[in-house]
């Protein structure tokens, strides 16, 4: 039985998507095509003291994949790659178990989102400025995803309804990769952002928490299935 990471992401995908630039509406000429999936670890490798990875890199360049309970874990606490992941626009793979994944799209969303989104955007704009001391600039594609993601925990906080393609903001997000938009006018832009994500989570129609229980039958019921489909552990 073979719990490599390269295999399993080739035997056992379940879901797969585009995600970064192309996903987000913000492709140009020279931009890469990242590769997002989910694979299901047989149940018989859990049997054994050597666990299957949690994830993998690879095969393919600019390829990374989940075993399906971490991607979970990380949804439920609202992980924002994760999420983002699972309402990629381009879908190249889902079997069943994909899109029964994805049709729970909306059981991880809650009211958590806000705290997440916000930590982990906090996390980079701290690493543009670290940027903009050292260089006299930030990165500004960097600046620009900052910008984007801020603008849909905002949207998720006020809709309910996680949207990842940026749509007719597009134009103004590439003039900030671009370098055409001054470094205060994105921190203008950046803490109004920041604010209307506050006032939108105090109002929001997301639930307090995300429905755990849903999750954890999805992966129990998936699990059961494969230990039935192997009895043998053969991977």
């Amino acid at each position: 039985m073979s719990s490599d990471g390269h295999s399993l992401v080739r035997d056992h995908t379940v879901y797969s998507c585009v995600m970064g630039s192309r996903a987000f509406g913000l492709a140009t000429d020279g931009s890469d095509t990242d590769l997002r999936g989910v694979f299901l670890a047989p149940t018989a490798l859990f049997w054994r003291f050597g666990k299957p990875p949690t994830h993998a890199e690879g095969p393919a360049p600019e390829q990374f994949s989940w075993e399906l309970e971490r991607f979970c874990a990380l949804a439920l606490r609202a992980n924002p790659n994760v999420l983002e992941c699972l309402h990629s626009p381009l879908v190249e793979y889902a079997d069943d178990t994909g899109r029964e994944l994805r049709s729970l799209r909306g059981a991880f969303l809650s009211r958590q989102a806000h705290e997440t989104f916000t930590r982990y955007a906090l996390g980079q704009r701290r690493k543009l400025e670290a940027d903009v001391r050292t260089h006299g600039a930030p990165r500004w594609k960097h600046a620009m995803h900052l910008l984007r993601l801020l603008t849909s925990s905002r949207d998720l906080l006020r809709t309910g309804v996680l949207t990842i393609d940026v749509a007719d903001q597009r134009e103004p997000l590439l003039a900030v990769k671009r370098g055409e938009v001054s470094w205060s006018e994105v921190e203008r832009r950046m803490v109004r952002l920041a604010a209307e994500t506050d006032e939108a989570a105090a109002l929001s129609p997301l639930p307090p928490e995300p429905d755990h229980a849903r999750v954890e039958d999805f992966l129990v019921r998936t699990r059961r299935a494969s230990a039935l489909r192997d009895p043998g552990g053969d991977a």
